[in-house]
């Protein structure tokens, strides 16, 4: 069967589709991507072409292709530790003014394959031990969700974490996953993941001490940001914390957050 080629009024479909879906503004420069991330997808059903798919996907008779199609179209790039001085905030700032005993929450909220999550449980738990504090990752793409809850990765995703915390919080592969390393159950039993779509209602999940939405909004337009920060906020503590990243900005998008060092916003 000839390769399908992604047509222009075919692309705008998809990208009307994605956007409401999950927010995600996809500009024309993205055809290339969008087919070639696509294409598995004719060959799977034997469909002739990117139309076919797309009248497979509004038919409303098949949900978790729709899924599927959220999978393939994010983006998850993400590391351990990744932006360290958000870390260090977390380390210094926050965590040295929390009460012993207060249960400590933090939201990973587009905690891609976990790396992110993971990050944020050893700092937990390097300052908090024992003591009652818990992680609550979320992520669209039920994909990378379940590669996170395995806590399981090759040996070149390792390079942010300090030989203190190998040690201390991983389990170093051998035999068939030599060249692995495994987060230990003790930190893992600490994060719970879950999928939540940022661009809907919002299940019940608490108030949080520290929120992680970084990395994420720079593929929203500017009322999906604010609509999606306004979703957020009530879940964040009075004083409390919202970090985003270093390449995003809030300007224009909240005036309940106060800016306090790049990147990082207190709740008024």
């Amino acid at each position: 069967m000839p390769v399908a080629t992604l047509s222009e009024l075919e692309f705008t479909q998809f990208q009307k589709l994605i956007y409401q879906l999950a927010g995600i503004s996809l500009s024309p420069a993205k055809n290339a991507l969008v087919s070639g991330r696509l294409a598995k997808r004719l060959t799977h059903y034997g469909l002739r072409s990117f139309g076919d798919y797309f009248k497979l996907l509004s038919s409303g008779q098949n949900d978790d292709e729709l899924q599927v199609l959220v999978d393939l179209l994010t983006t998850n790039e993400t590391y351990f530790f990744r932006e360290p001085k958000h870390f260090d905030f977390l380390r210094d700032q926050v965590l040295s003014g929390h009460k012993p005993g207060q249960n400590f929450r933090v939201w990973s909220a587009a905690c891609s394959s976990g790396e992110e999550a993971y990050s944020i449980a050893m700092v937990l738990a390097d300052h908090l031990g024992d003591a009652p504090w818990e992680v609550v990752a979320s992520d669209i793409s039920t994909r990378v969700l379940d590669r996170a809850r395995t806590g399981h990765y090759p040996m070149d995703r390792i390079d942010g974490i300090s030989g203190e915390h190998l040690s201390r919080y991983c389990l170093k592969g051998i035999n068939s996953q030599k060249n692995t390393l495994l987060v230990d159950k003790k930190l893992r039993s600490r994060v719970s993941f879950m999928q939540i779509n940022l661009n809907q209602s919002l299940p019940a999940l608490g108030v949080f001490d520290l929120v992680f939405l970084r990395n994420v909004m720079i593929y929203f337009d500017q009322e999906t940001k604010r609509q999606i920060v306004q979703r957020m906020l009530p879940l964040l503590k009075p004083g409390g914390h919202f970090l985003i990243g270093h390449s995003e900005s809030l300007n224009g998008i909240v005036d309940t957050l106060r800016p306090l060092a790049p990147a990082i916003y207190g709740k008024r």
